[in-house]
């Protein structure tokens, strides 16, 4: 899984060179060490030989000062390509969930995806610095010292090979559960985010109905169950340490013993001696840190599968291949719906069944229905958010799958349901629906929106500061700025999803005569039948299904639920006062 990352190593080439070349420098100084011990005890020591001493001392503290340099230049060029490297991989997995259809959201939650943005993509920057640091280094360190073991004293040395590789197959085991486990402990933080975000999402709603203890309850379950499989994790891992440190001083006791006696019969010198102790003690220190190098590379496992599971989505709504003669651009805004049927994915019921109709270019249209019978759903399908399962969508009599997505979204103001507002400028946040909006644009459209008189009345008018979400503005303020970000492209297609909810019916009576001025197709879903009665063209769904098409009066006349509705809403007087009026 972690080879597919190399793509992403590749800019970094010669600084993962250089950072391995000073790291095998300062690791062969360390593997030389000893044997210049074992001279200075030998031939200096104890042949009380001053000059020897000095002589080889100074050696030694020359190559260990240029080893502690190497070391420091070796963790920068480390550093500097494992922070590279979490850029590239960050902002690879940023624009492919860009690219992702509605359907292929689905799949992952926001928190899911969040935590794979920041906590998985540090898990696998972290390794990569430590590959280069530490979990090279380490294992090099151990079969390094056991050759020199060797090549100073076969018998002693064997001691050291006999011990070694047990310790390998016991590390071997304990990565592959760790990584089971690791892998459980991301998907237990992915339900931690999860209860997070929907708090402090929803803490006005929390607050208002006191529940902040049933809250604070739900919280503690995934927490103690992260807490948990964590604890499970690292008692796994740290139980790996004392064993290895068990074996290895075991080790050192029997070079000791078996050293003490050839040191005695003059088979071995002592400079020896204290050389292989020095390479076992060594060797014990890396295979210490063995422990933490499983750690890493199981959370890292475990966190680059989450990763690549993502960057390995198919997204599956796609611009098809175009010839040079097809950049079709949306000039008129005529829309028209041929027998579309559509399910969301993994469910088994049709949303939308056989939906036609015909809206042409410049047109008002009010989408009015019950609660689930496909309004928002039909929306989306416009700007091919979600593909047809069945039919056609036509815009200005080309199918939409003629048009490259950005030309056809580009062409078209979308205000969803709930007005989201991002961090920032009132002025950028209207700004944010067109690149390059110059102020005089970004005034218009919030005027033609009915915001303007509201924002030059705050303190830093047009620069006023939006919280997350808009927290700092009412609904209404929230539903205009939307609609100005909307209005400041200059669609050929305006699609409003319910966008006037919170506005009073002066307040929107001139929004919809501002639009007029604009000449685009608009399609509105209102439950406010006075809003339906001004538009040129009425939908009226029901179940998924288009129930009635007309216009206001044609609807009055021949449709029994759009009376129902429009008698719910105005009453025995306002029905008498139509049948007056015909």
């Amino acid at each position: 899984m972690l080879q597919k990352f190399i793509p992403f190593l590749k800019p970094y080439r010669l600084h993962i060179g250089i950072a391995l070349f000073l790291m095998l420098a300062e690791l062969t100084v360390e593997l030389v060490q000893p044997l210049l011990m074992a001279k200075i005890i030998d031939e200096g020591i104890m042949k009380k030989d001053l000059s020897v001493v000095m002589y080889w001392g100074g050696i030694l503290l020359g190559i260990s000062l240029l080893a502690f340099i190497g070391g420091i230049l070796s963790s920068f060029f480390a550093g500097h390509t494992s922070q590279g490297f979490g850029y590239e991989v960050r902002k690879s997995l940023f624009e492919k969930v860009q690219s992702f259809s509605f359907s292929n959201f689905n799949r992952f939650p926001t928190s899911s995806l969040i935590t794979r943005l920041t906590n998985d993509v540090t898990q696998v920057q972290n390794t990569v610095f430590m590959s280069l640091r530490v979990m090279m280094r380490a294992p090099l360190l151990v079969l390094g010292g056991l050759v020199m073991a060797l090549a100073l004293n076969l018998k002693l040395g064997s001691i050291l090979v006999a011990t070694v590789p047990f310790l390998i197959l016991f590390l071997i085991w304990s990565m592959g559960r760790a990584i089971k486990l690791f892998s459980s402990i991301q998907n237990k933080l992915d339900k931690v985010n999860v209860v997070m975000r929907e708090n402090l999402s929803g803490m006005r709603l929390v607050k208002a109905y006191m529940r902040g203890s049933h809250e604070n309850k739900r919280f503690r379950g995934a927490n103690e169950q992260l807490m948990d499989r964590t604890i499970s994790s690292f008692w796994l891992i740290e139980s790996t340490t004392p064993l290895l440190l068990l074996v290895m001083n075991g080790s050192l006791i029997a070079l000791l013993w078996f050293g003490s006696v050839h040191v005695n019969t003059g088979e071995v010198k002592v400079g020896e001696v204290v050389a292989l102790i020095n390479y076992a003690t060594r060797m014990t220190s890396a295979l210490s840190v063995f422990s933490m190098i499983v750690m890493v590379f199981s959370r890292a496992k475990s966190s680059g599968q989450r990763i690549m599971e993502v960057m390995d989505t198919e997204v599956d709504m796609k611009n098809r291949e175009y010839g040079p003669s097809e950049d079709h651009v949306i000039r008129a805004g005529k829309v028209e719906f041929r027998n579309v049927s559509f399910q969301y994915p993994e469910s088994e019921e049709r949303v939308l069944s056989d939906i036609s109709f015909t809206v042409h270019a410049g047109q008002s249209v009010a989408v009015l229905g019950a609660t689930g019978s496909g309004k928002t759903t039909l929306f989306q399908l416009i700007p091919r958010l979600y593909d047809v399962c069945d039919g056609q969508i036509l815009i200005d009599d080309q199918d939409i799958t003629a048009y490259k997505q950005e030309i056809l979204r580009k062409s078209m103001g979308f205000v969803p349901q709930e007005s989201l507002l991002f961090t920032g400028s009132i002025a950028g946040n209207i700004a944010w629906g067109k690149e390059a909006a110059t102020e005089s644009e970004v005034i218009e459209a919030a005027k033609d929106a009915q915001i303007h008189e509201t924002i030059i009345k705050l303190p830093k008018k047009y620069e006023t500061r939006v919280g997350q979400k808009g927290v700092n503005l009412s609904g209404g303020q929230k539903q205009r700025i939307a609609i100005a970000r909307a209005l400041i492209r200059k669609p050929a297609i305006l699609l409003l999803d319910d966008s006037t909810s919170a506005l009073d019916m002066k307040t929107e009576a001139e929004l919809l005569k501002a639009l007029n001025k604009y000449a685009c197709t608009t399609f509105m879903i209102t439950q406010k039948m006075s809003t339906a009665m001004n538009a040129d063209v009425i939908l009226l769904l029901e179940g998924g299904k288009l129930l009635a098409k007309g216009s206001h009066q044609e609807l009055l006349d021949e449709v029994q639920l759009y009376q129902d509705i429009f008698h719910s809403q105005f009453g025995e007087e306002g029905m008498k006062s139509v049948q007056g009026i015909k």
